[in-house]
């Protein structure tokens, strides 16, 4: 199995790439896991892991200023391959962002991603917090439990999301979209490549997961 880790200038590449060969290991999964910036590879692999952080529109621009890359992730997640976004990975699978003016998304799943409004509590939501979802709603889940932790650091979220598309939230004055699912695109809000023991949780079975 072939997994790449785009590398478009955001996101904790060495720490997805860590995490990813850590949960093959542990679940005894042959996986080739390698970081590329080159389409090529994109459109030979078998699973897709799009890292993020920093703002929406600045890992739009990243990914666009690479020529053919975003193209071929699109080309390849569209012929089924199993794709994870983490944290403005994530984000990017939305219709569009408004983090720095309105930028487009994939258009994976419905909703924009939205400056947070959490009241008192302060931006960004940046710590450990809660997941809450319906034990066996998807496979990404399976092993973890109601109140297990991840680790959050954003501003933004996804607003006027799809409720079957949401598999998981959390509570920052209010619900927060934690993970997504549809088809065979997924994505964790939270850096899963930092949330220990759920997130190698989370990781395994993303390359254990047959859509």
């Amino acid at each position: 199995m072939r997994v790449a880790v785009v590398d478009y200038q955001s996101g904790n590449l060495a720490s997805a790439l860590r995490g990813l060969q850590l949960a093959a290991r542990r679940r005894h999964i042959a996986a080739e896991v390698f970081i590329t910036a080159r389409p090529e590879e994109l459109r030979r692999a078998d699973r897709i892991v799009l890292p993020g952080q920093g703002a929406f529109a600045d890992c739009a621009a990243g990914l666009a200023s690479v020529p053919g890359l975003g193209a071929a992730l699109a080309e390849r997640v569209e012929q089924g391959a199993p794709f994870l976004g983490i944290c403005v990975g994530m984000q990017l699978m939305a219709e569009r962002g408004l983090e720095h003016g309105v930028t487009p998304g994939f258009g994976w799943i419905r909703g924009e991603i939205a400056k947070m409004r959490p009241g008192r509590e302060r931006l960004p939501h940046m710590g450990w917090n809660e997941l809450a979802f319906t034990p066996g709603a998807h496979p990404l889940l399976a092993g973890l439990r109601p109140g297990d932790h991840a680790y959050f650091v954003h501003s933004y979220a996804l607003a006027g999301g799809n409720p079957g598309e949401i598999i998981a939230t959390a509570d920052y004055a209010g619900e927060v979209v934690a993970m997504v699912a549809s088809g065979n695109r997924a994505g964790t809000q939270f850096h899963a490549e930092k949330s220990q023991e759920v997130g190698l949780t989370i990781l395994g079975n993303f390359l254990a997961w047959s859509p």
